[in-house]
């Protein structure tokens, strides 16, 4: 993979070829920032960079041995690190395991979600984790010689998803690595990484991507078809993410299904608290328990919760009377127009903490069904402000 075949990035992107041409690569680097701007990519086209044999000013050339053997990422000195789900029954699993899925899925499309990588693997809503035999793993592949390249590369995509015996195993080998090797992390979410791990890399933060690089981006896709005027709107409601201008328009089903039950459950909140509608409050009730059911799982449990805070979010915004800040949908706006005037002053921090609380206790395992009851009884109260 090459740097052109990345949208924008550009100063992330003469960062990365600087510390080679000057010989100062950094052994531990975090590639940290928002999901869908291209993170993973970049860090397979400075690995590429990294290794190539005629490299230019601005691009590896594309054309040498290693560049080829990249391409299709089967270079020997290029390893990858990445969270996976345990089938039933088996006692242990790596990530080799599941490397064939994860290349084809980086060069299927450059650009997805951990979602996406769970549903490949997956057919059940489970959470997934890089375990701790995976750090085993790691070492023995570190401490081989290189084969062909002067510089081993390892690329660990979403670290925060490490158990901590992996972590904690990692850690002499990410200060004090071999000779010539680069570890290069992945994280959306750089906050849930131990803090030795964090000590340890050189972070570099990578930004949300322009509003002109996606529109370039849509147009220039020909699997789309989109006009100029689309893919201004599509840019400026995706937030700087790629991932999330394609959700867009696809009508992403998982987005739908998380504006609909963001829907249901604010529209039966408001009514169970200034209607006393007993009913409302019973469909909530069951609301709450299907959405602790594990065919849902963590993830979507996260993601819905994720949203939320979002749509709390542009609803308060737009009660403001500042449409041109908002970032919603058709469909979105058409549902917040009316319902805006409910999230206000007196709320809306209220809210979002509930929402984010909610979000943290999913990750932390508790108890789902007590969450989200516990979510819906809140918002009773606080619609009812």
């Amino acid at each position: 993979m090459q740097f052109s075949e990345i949208i924008g990035q550009q100063e992330i992107k003469n960062r990365f070829i600087r510390t080679v041409t000057e010989q100062r690569i950094p052994h531990a680097q975090l590639l940290r920032g928002p999901e869908g701007v291209g993170k993973l990519a970049l860090a397979i086209a400075y690995a590429q960079y990294i290794c190539c044999e005629n490299r230019g000013e601005t691009d590896s050339c594309g054309v040498c041995p290693s560049c080829v053997k990249y391409k299709k990422l089967a270079h020997p000195d290029l390893h990858f690190v990445f969270p996976v789900i345990k089938p039933t029954g088996k006692s242990s699993v790596v990530c080799d395991d599941f490397i064939a899925d994860f290349r084809a899925m980086i060069l299927e499309n450059h650009y997805f979600s951990v979602n996406d990588w769970y549903a490949r693997i997956s057919g059940d809503a489970k959470q997934g984790m890089i375990y701790g035999n995976e750090s085993q793993e790691i070492i023995r592949k570190l401490n081989l010689k290189t084969y062909e390249s002067e510089y081993k590369v390892m690329i660990i995509w979403l670290p925060e998803k490490m158990n901590l015996t992996c972590a904690n195993k990692l850690l002499k080998i990410l200060e004090e690595p071999p000779e010539k090797t680069v570890f290069l992390l992945v994280s959306n979410t750089p906050d849930e990484i131990i803090s030795t791990i964090l000590s340890r890399t050189q972070h570099v933060n990578i930004p949300k991507l322009t509003d002109d690089d996606i529109v370039v981006a849509l147009l220039k896709d020909s699997n789309l078809e989109i006009t100029q005027h689309d893919a201004l709107n599509v840019a400026r409601i995706s937030n700087g993410s790629y991932l999330s201008a394609l959700s867009i328009l696809g009508e992403d089903d998982e987005n739908k299904l998380n504006f609909e039950r963001f829907v249901m459950i604010m529209r039966l909140a408001w009514q169970v608290g200034n209607r006393k509608d007993h009913t409302s409050l019973k469909t909530l009730k069951k609301w709450s328990d299907e959405m602790a059911l594990a065919s849902v799982g963590r993830e979507r449990q996260k993601n819905f919760l994720a949203y939320a805070q979002r749509m709390t979010r542009e609803n308060f915004i737009l009660n403001l009377q500042h449409p041109e800040l908002n970032y919603l949908t058709s469909y979105e706006f058409d549902f917040s127009r009316k319902f805006s005037p409910f999230i206000h002053e007196r709320n809306v921090e209220d809210l979002m903490a509930e929402f984010a609380l909610a979000e943290r206790h999913i990750e932390q395992n508790v108890n789902a069904k007590m969450v989200f009851f516990d979510l819906v009884l809140k918002l009773i109260m606080l619609l009812k402000r």
